[in-house]
This record gives C-alpha cells, sequence and structure tokens, in this order.
C-alpha cells in the first residue's frame, strides 16, 4: 500500500529536525571526544551514541511504532528494533558517518539518516554540520540541497573528474583502484554518505564502496539516484530492495555514477575480477 504523501512529508521534516540535532550535538562534542575501538576494526566514541539516542528519541515522539536500525548497539553489534505497527517503516542511521575523521577531530563527519518502507528508502537525509549542508531527498521527487535542486553533471572520467572511494580493502588494493587513481583525481573524504550526496551534487562523477553497511548508504543512495545517477553494485545490479528483515550487518557494495561513466566503471571493475 502506497504512503500518503502528507504522511511522508512529515517523516521527512522529522528526520530532518533530527539530524540537526544530532549535527549539532556531535559538533559539541567534539572537543570532549573519549575514542574507543569497536570490534578491533573501527573507532567509536561517546558522542556516536549520543547522537543516536537523540535522533530516535525525537523520531518515536512523531512514530513510535516505527522501527529502527542505527549503527550503534550493544557490544559492537547493530542496533534493531522491529516495527511495531501494520507498516513496515524503517528508519536507517548512521548518527556520525565518518567517525575515524570525526575522532582526530577532522570535521568531515555527517549525519545519515534514511527511511525504508517495503525494503526501499523513501526519504533520505545527510547533513554535514561543519558546512551546515542539508541534503535531502523523497522518493520520486528531486534531490535537494538547503532546499534547492541539485543534480548530477555528466562529466567524463578524465584528469580533471573526482570520484569518491572509500579506503576499505582487505588484503590488497585490486587493480581497479589503482587505475581509478590514475585516470581521475580521485577522493576520500572518509563518510560514503557524503560522497553519494556529492555524487548527487555534481562535485563527484561516481563514488565506489566495497564494504559499507546499510547505515553508510542508505540515505545517500535515494539522494545520488534523486538526482539523476545510477546506483548499483559493482556487477551493474540494482542494490534495492533489501530485505530489512534479515538485514543483519552484511556488507553491500556500491557504485554510484553517471549515466556517461557508470558502465564504463562496471567494466573497469570487473576487467580486474
Amino acid at each position: 500500500m502506497a504512503l500518503e504523501q502528507k504522511y511522508i512529508q512529515a517523516i521527512l521534516e522529522t528526520a530532518t529536525v533530527a539530524a540537526r540535532l544530532a549535527g549539532q550535538k556531535a559538533a559539541e562534542e567534539i572537543n570532549f571526544l573519549k575514542v574507543s575501538v569497536k570490534n578491533n576494526v573501527e573507532l567509536v566514541t561517546q558522542a556516536d551514541g549520543k547522537c543516536q539516542k537523540i535522533i530516535i528519541d525525537h523520531v518515536k515522539e512523531s512514530f513510535p511504532d516505527h522501527g529502527f536500525i542505527a549503527e550503534e548497539g550493544e557490544n559492537g553489534k547493530m542496533f534493531k528494533l522491529h516495527p511495531r505497527g501494520n507498516e513496515p517503516i524503517w528508519w536507517i542511521i548512521d548518527p556520525i558517518d565518518g567517525t575515524n575523521n570525526f575522532a582526530h577531530k577532522l570535521p568531515l563527519y555527517v549525519v545519515s539518516i534514511a527511511v525504508m518502507y517495503q525494503n526501499e528508502p523513501i526519504v533520505a537525509v545527510v547533513f554535514d554540520p561543519s558546512t551546515d549542508s542539508m541534503f535531502t531527498a523523497v522518493k520520486g521527487g528531486p534531490a535537494l540541497l538547503n532546499n534547492r535542486k541539485i543534480e548530477i553533471f555528466d562529466e567524463s572520467m578524465d584528469k580533471f573528474a573526482s570520484i569518491g572511494m572509500d579506503s576499505h580493502f582487505e588484503n590488497k588494493i585490486p587493480q581497479w583502484v589503482q587505475n581509478v587513481i590514475l585516470k581521475t583525481r580521485f577522493r576520500n573524504l572518509g563518510t560514503t554518505a557524503l560522497h553519494l550526496a556529492l555524487v548527487g551534487s555534481g562535485a563527484f562523477i561516481a563514488s565506489i564502496a566495497a564494504e559499507p553497511k546499510l547505515w553508510d548508504i542508505a540515505a545517500g543512495a535515494l539522494i545520488a539516484q534523486s538526482a539523476g545517477a545510477i546506483i548499483t553494485n559493482f556487477k551493474g545490479q540494482e542494490i534495492f530492495p533489501i530485505d530489512i528483515d534479515a538485514y543483519n550487518s552484511d556488507k553491500i557494495e556500491i557504485l554510484a555514477a553517471n549515466k556517461k561513466v557508470h558502465q564504463k566503471l562496471v567494466d573497469l571493475i570487473n576487467s580486474d575480477i
């Protein structure tokens, strides 16, 4: 059953306020950091949990029956709370995407909030508190940056174009990564959600991430797609829908690119496999 547009707009407004509240809290906490290691592979700060609680508490005031998947759960696991109502609506939350940057007081981090219905993102918010940049999108509508429409830029892959790439590779750097580095002015800002949003704004021609989790990509993917980007895995297959009920921190490779370079990047990645 389709959700009413008025209801979706109320969800977006709640997500926007929640993201701004969490971003303001993160900006306050960055000068008083307590940093620890999670699961032997990731840094986490006291601010991650505080910001996540701010978001969830704010959402529950308006939508107490909705479900949640968020990065910070107990004992290094994700947080998951199933919807209690008849509508399978899930909030997908990364309270601080770019925690490694944040933990080193590098102001490159965002709050990422997506709302998923019938296993697909329908609302997306990515908020960068350092620049006061609020990226938003609603499925079927335009992507916005601070309430102004944004669109991808169909730039070719060349020495003047920027591609956002993450830095997570298990054993070695694949040859295709080296090829991308040589062909473009690649960027690694340390936050996948911001990379994806910047594809939507035309700053990047593409964003490539090998090992993100759902909370890293759900919001940014909808923003980039709403701005005209193609969103797939490395094989060129669609990522969504995703079975949220069964989701358990699985890695989800993602390629978001403008229409001019998407297939070229698919071919480049797979030529190395």
